[in-house]
């Protein structure tokens, strides 16, 4: 319902929730349902790069902005031109990258890195975090006023241990989902289900995919 309530706005929405409990999928399904959906989709992981190419990646930069750097590069925010930008794990930016990002969600601009001149961000951020975001800015390890930007809409993705009724249709899913189960007819049995059922699954939806693709195999 949150899902299908905030889709057709063009508003920042901020996905909270454990490792592996489907965040990126609520992201897509905003997308698909939105008024942007016949453009672009693109996902960005914070946490997998180092400052200054992280800069680059998201916001482009201009020829000869650093060592290395023989052409102009477009980012991430503008290959995402009138579509949707998902920023994974957004707890994990440095304070540079943040007031930055501040920027582009309060002005709608931004510079490219070694540029001089301001572009328009049209786009849409969606970001995801299994971090504590209030909690970091009270401890000032993330900037209060971008926290409560993203926070304009929050979606929590509950871990898979609270809602448990989800693992018939999950498992179904994967099965029906997996070339070698499609060949050899596999099916879950009840007493495997009740095993599933059982356990708590502390890395969520992706644990669960992984052991029913074992167990297929």
């Amino acid at each position: 319902k949150m899902i299908t309530a905030v889709a057709p706005s063009m508003m920042t929405v901020l996905i909270q929730g454990e490792s592996g409990v489907g965040k990126e999928l609520v992201a897509r399904e905003i997308h698909e349902r939105s008024q942007v959906a016949q453009h672009g989709y693109v996902a960005l992981d914070c946490c997998t790069m180092q400052e200054n190419l992280f800069e680059s990646e998201l916001f482009g930069h201009e020829k000869g902005a650093f060592t290395g750097a023989d052409r102009q590069k477009k980012g991430l925010i503008e290959s995402a031109e009138g579509g949707t930008l998902f920023l994974d794990e957004i707890g994990e930016i440095s304070p540079a990258i943040q007031a930055k990002l501040l920027r582009v969600l309060e002005t709608g601009r931004f510079r490219r890195v070694g540029g001089t001149r301001d572009l328009t961000a049209n786009v849409r951020i969606v970001a995801a975090t299994n971090r504590d975001l209030l909690e970091m800015a009270h401890d000032g390890t993330f900037r209060a006023d971008l926290f409560y930007r993203l926070n304009a809409f929050t979606i929590y993705v509950p871990p898979l241990c609270q809602r448990k009724d989800d693992i018939p249709a999950l498992v179904d899913h994967f099965i029906n989902n997996h070339d070698f189960s499609r060949r050899v007819n596999k099916h879950l049995s009840e007493a495997a289900l009740n095993k599933l059922l059982a356990y708590r699954w502390p890395g969520n939806i992706r644990e669960l995919k992984n052991m029913v693709e074992r167990a297929i195999i």
